[in-house]
């Protein structure tokens, strides 16, 4: 009997089509055979659109937009359609989840911790981090709180509420150019893919980045610029995690912006990065020891600078990193020996372990 494979896609995010791209690339990978596959797509305004088993890979990303077709499909109704649907597990926990949920969401609302809870509370196995290491991972100030409280090497940061500096805005410009100077990076807190990011070298570029960077989030982090080269590293597992290859981003541009990374495709992406063993070896060490800070399950991609003098610096860890074959993640994988289809494979089986140990945990108090 095949397992139910259930894949989230789109979501009320700035990265919906970036998550749509992902869900084509793992329906072109699963294997059909041992899977019964089906889409569950999130529309911008946050319904939920669930359609009928999928008898093979599509040929579209169109095939998964369901926007204003709800009559040919069935729009969901959290918590009792999608537990209908997939069902929670039954017996004393040793008995095998006929079914599993893969999020391919990016940003908030989804990768956020939030799709997460629902599907603890409906105690539904599914692939990748849990809640806490999804939201803490989405928020880049605290994710940098607990780096540094693990003692992992990282560059000067401040951050900011909207309400903070609509009641202050010089107050806001003159704190970053006292406290990380120029250059730097302004970021929204919560969001992906580059989303909203800017490198200011002037007062005149800091202000226009605050203002876009507010129109993505209600909280700002912005980051000491450092001259360094970007390098990342991919992790796979649960308790003990394993490392990739490391690769080497190279941008044309001033920096690994979203055009760079979806549209453009003029980017060098160096696998493996021509680095020392020692400095690898370093790398390795922050990366697994920041995946066990954000208690990370499943998945993980772990971004370093590198300076010249080959200092190590972590920049951040990504939760649910791009996820088509020629996203760096996968392809770090694919230059460490394992291949698009059996990354799938393996994540999903990640998943369905850690939802067995899951189940051996007691939720009453009895002899």
């Amino acid at each position: 009997m095949k397992r139910k494979l259930f894949l989230l896609y789109g979501g009320k995010s700035a990265e919906h089509e970036v998550s749509i791209r992902t869900a084509m690339s793992v329906i072109q990978a699963v294997d059909f055979n041992k899977y019964e596959v089906l889409p569950v797509y999130i529309t911008e305004e946050g319904k939920w659109i669930k359609s009928s088993p999928l008898l093979g890979p599509v040929e579209s990303v169109k095939q998964l937009e369901m926007k204003g077709r709800e009559g040919e499909h069935s729009l969901i109704k959290v918590g009792s359609d999608l537990f209908d649907v997939a069902g929670p597990a039954e017996g004393d926990g040793e008995e095998e989840a006929n079914h599993i949920i893969f999020p391919l969401l990016h940003g908030p609302n989804g990768e956020d911790g939030t799709v997460q809870g629902l599907l603890e509370v409906l105690n539904l196995p599914y692939v990748g981090n849990g809640v806490l290491a999804s939201a803490v991972g989405m928020d880049k100030v605290l994710m940098k709180n607990l780096f540094q409280q693990a003692g992992l090497k990282q560059v000067r940061y401040v951050h900011f509420l909207r309400k903070e500096w609509e009641k202050d805005e010089e107050g806001c410009y003159g704190k970053t150019e006292k406290e990380i100077g120029y250059p730097c990076f302004v970021k929204p807190a919560n969001l992906g893919s580059s989303v909203g990011i800017n490198k200011c070298k002037n007062r005149e570029d800091l202000v226009k980045a605050f203002h876009e960077a507010f129109q993505y989030d209600r909280k700002i982090i912005v980051e000491q610029g450092l001259k360094a080269r970007e390098i990342e590293i991919g992790l796979l597992g649960n308790e003990e995690p394993e490392c990739s290859v490391a690769g080497e981003i190279v941008p044309k541009k001033e920096f690994y912006d979203y055009q760079a990374k979806y549209e453009d495709g003029d980017t060098a992406l160096i696998i493996p990065a021509d680095l020392p063993e020692e400095t690898y070896e370093t790398i390795k060490a922050m990366a697994i020891k920041a995946f066990k800070a954000l208690d990370c399950s499943g998945l993980a991609r772990a971004d370093f600078f590198v300076t010249d003098d080959l200092e190590v610096y972590i920049n951040e860890i990504n939760t649910m990193p791009g996820f088509t074959p020629v996203s760096m993640y996968p392809l770090l994988w694919k230059h460490s020996g394992l291949s698009y289809e059996q990354l799938v494979e393996r994540l999903i089986q990640l998943g369905l372990e850690r939802y067995r140990e899951k189940q051996k945990i007691k939720y009453t108090y009895k002899d």
